[in-house]
């Protein structure tokens, strides 16, 4: 099996920077440099990502960020001991050591447990020391293979899943942790844990590690399902029978949630199984003795989205916007989809295809070609294809809205609301309303306290038929018929907009995109255009026109940070021109993300010019009375664009002012601040 990690991949006693982002990229070009990975970019943003969803720093000075990225070539860690320290998030203040884990998409079992348990060894206070007193990279990587090898048996440790607080019974001091009295038989209080994080390579099992540790100290018999990449072995069902509560530590969905059905629970985010784990021992203990406690819900993972939420706080803005851009992100792969096809389908057939469509496809074959032959076709089926994917936007978005406040009870009266909703001509703004509905309604009728013998049709049967009568019947009878109304006027209004009144329309959807680089606000401006991409025509060109400028502003960002690395070098770090060369392609394709590294970096100049350029776009596109038939592809469906060449002109405009404005912010607004990344020696 290759190393994990070299005297090449260790740096001791460096300045890396002042802030995570600088550590994170200089050891991401360390690992590229050593053929282990393909690029610095695609690998640091990965990281980068991962550490902006949960900070990795963790108690005793140390940080250990990591990802899978398809830019891994095979698995890698890369160690830095830092001078000066650097704050990755911890409670107890900056680290000084920081473990870099990189791993394939495709590691191996073998591989990723390797990886797992350095990660555990970190949480070991005599490794920690031999680490902060070694006194070379070579004495690094050996105590690193020790560690990995087991051979040290200070650090050596079992499978967190195997392990067992307090295990024989009646082996715990009477009255500790117990709640007997003293000189009464000591009954060893029993608690059953699950952890997992999204990669599934550090914080699962570190936080496994240390729950057992603190009850251990307790005298609390704790068993951990660790559900990570190396692999889980499920808890045994008798185990978890006999446990007096359950600990969740986990940031993503605990898989057979309904084996813990009726304990008590104590959910948290797995970063704090690692940053207070006796609390969280105390907590279930508690728990248990509360008649009161949060209970795992009988019906298994249904109320999961809603529980997790009220379990991290979320006020309901939160939850809204949480349901909101769920239904979105699921709705937009029928929206591409099927708009990609329409607009092959008008390319082949034209726009009259839409009229014949349904005869050509039903009454031709490849045997049968019809007047106009293959192209005429072939044009109807693309057409046919992609209107019946695009039937689906309505239903799709109501459905996932539902999901995401109800979990799967909520998916068949959020479709059926959506396309209730579309039946009634209430579209787009109809299926949110449907949505919420179905899922607010689908949540209630599963909190309700039912009978042991009707649990089990409550999630495929009860929760989807009343949620349905209830939500839809609401639709038909009350709240269709209105925002049917809204929407026509909607679409009406929009229809009529000419001049500086569609300019001005443009200058918002451009702000919009521009403003959080596939954020929220740029996903609504977004979802709006798709939404209306439908209703176009060669009659009414009002929503491909609005969907031209969604596309073209949104192309700016990544375009405009790859033009300012190209005219003034020196202001942006190695690897920020690195990645200027990736987003020219990432913004001719439309994916604005690609402009969210430089705005991570620096977002008070990187956005504000990144708004001004996408507003100068927009406003252009609106103005030139450019369409777009293709709800994504960038200028890659040129063929589905009207009015092509101005839509080029627009977007070089907006692109040439952004760049410009992002490189006079840089020179001149605020002092620079990659200095302390572009004064660490480059490795690539």
């Amino acid at each position: 099996m290759t190393q994990l990690i070299t005297t090449e991949l260790v740096e001791l006693d460096r300045n890396l920077g002042n802030d995570p982002e600088a550590v994170i990229r200089h050891l991401a070009s360390k690992v590229a440099a050593t053929g282990r990975a393909t690029e610095v970019e695609g690998l640091f943003a990965d990281a980068y990502a991962r550490e902006q969803k949960t900070a990795t720093g963790i108690p005793g000075g140390i940080a250990i960020p990591h990802c899978r990225s398809a830019a891994v070539v095979e698995p890698t860690l890369a160690m830095a001991r830092l001078s000066p320290k650097v704050d990755f998030g911890a409670k107890d203040g900056p680290a000084d050591l920081v473990f870099f884990i990189a791993a394939p998409d495709g590691a191996d079992q073998a591989h990723l447990k390797l990886l797992s348990k350095l990660a555990r060894s970190l949480i070991k206070k005599d490794f920690t020391a031999a680490l902060r007193n070694a006194s070379s990279e070579a004495e690094i990587v050996e105590l690193v293979d020790g560690a990995l090898a087991d051979k040290p048996a200070a650090h050596a440790t079992a499978p967190a899943e195997t392990v067992a607080a307090g295990a024989a019974a009646g082996s715990v001091p009477a009255g500790s942790a117990t709640g007997t009295s003293a000189g009464s038989p000591a009954r060893t209080r029993r608690l059953v844990a699950v952890t997992a994080c999204p990669t599934g390579i550090a914080h699962t099992y570190m936080a496994a590690d240390s729950l057992v540790a603190a009850a251990q100290e307790a005298g609390v018999d704790l068993q951990v399902e660790t559900q990570g990449s190396s692999g889980a072995k499920a808890l045994d069902p008798a185990v978890i029978a006999a446990a007096d509560a359950v600990i969740f530590a986990v940031d993503v969905d605990v898989r057979g949630k309904e084996r813990f059905a009726g304990k008590p629970v104590i959910n948290a985010p797995v970063k704090r199984g690692i940053d207070e784990p006796a609390k969280m021992v105390q907590e279930a203990l508690a728990a248990a003795d509360d008649p009161h406690a949060r209970r795992v819900p009988h019906f298994g993972a249904e109320e999961q989205a809603e529980q997790a939420a009220a379990e991290k706080g979320e006020h309901i803005g939160q939850k809204l916007k949480r349901a909101l851009l769920t239904g979105v992100s699921y709705m937009i792969p029928f929206v591409a989809g099927g708009g990609l096809l329409i607009a092959l389908g008008f390319l082949l057939g034209g726009y009259d295809i839409t009229g014949v469509a349904d005869k050509v496809v039903l009454e031709n074959s490849f045997a049968n070609l019809p007047e106009g032959g293959l192209a005429i076709y072939l044009g109807a089926v693309f057409f046919k294809i992609g209107a019946l994917s695009m039937g689906f936007l309505v239903p799709a978005l109501a459905g996932y809205i539902a999901y995401a406040i109800a979990d799967r009870p909520g998916i068949a009266p959020g479709f059926v609301a959506g396309a209730v909703s579309g039946f009634m001509g209430a579209g787009f703004l109809g299926g949110i309303v449907g949505g919420l509905l179905a899922g607010y309604i689908a949540h209630l009728i599963g909190t309700w306290q039912v009978a042991r013998w009707l649990r089990g049709l409550m999630p495929v049967v009860i929760i989807p038929l009343l949620a349905s009568i209830v939500a839809s019947g609401l639709m038909f009878l009350v709240l269709g018929g209105p925002i049917a109304g809204l929407t026509t006027a909607l679409n009406s209004w929009l229809s009529g907009m000419t001049g500086a009144s569609a300019v001005v329309l443009g200058i918002i959807l451009g702000l919009m995109m521009c403003f959080d680089l596939g954020g929220p606000v740029n996903k609504v401006a977004y979802a709006f255009a798709v939404a209306g991409l439908s209703a176009g025509s060669a009659t009414n060109q009002a929503p491909w026109q609005i969907m031209a400028t969604v596309m073209a502003a949104g192309m700016v960002p990544p375009l405009a940070m790859a033009l300012a690395t190209v005219l003034d070098k020196k202001l942006f770090s190695l690897a920020e021109r690195e990645n200027g060369k990736a987003a020219w392609l990432l913004g001719a394709s439309f994916i604005s993300e690609g402009a969210i590294p430089f705005a991570a970096a620096d977002p008070l100049r990187v956005i504000p010019a990144s708004m001004l350029g996408g507003a100068l776009t927009g406003a252009l596109t609106m103005a030139f009375n450019v369409t777009s038939q293709a709800p994504h592809g960038g200028i890659f469906v040129f063929f589905a664009i009207g009015n092509v060449l101005m839509f080029i002109v627009s977007i070089i405009a907006g692109t040439v002012v952004s760049a410009l404005a992002v490189v006079a912010l840089k020179r001149w607004a605020a002092p620079k601040t990659t200095a302390t990344v572009e004064s660490v020696p480059a490795t690539v």
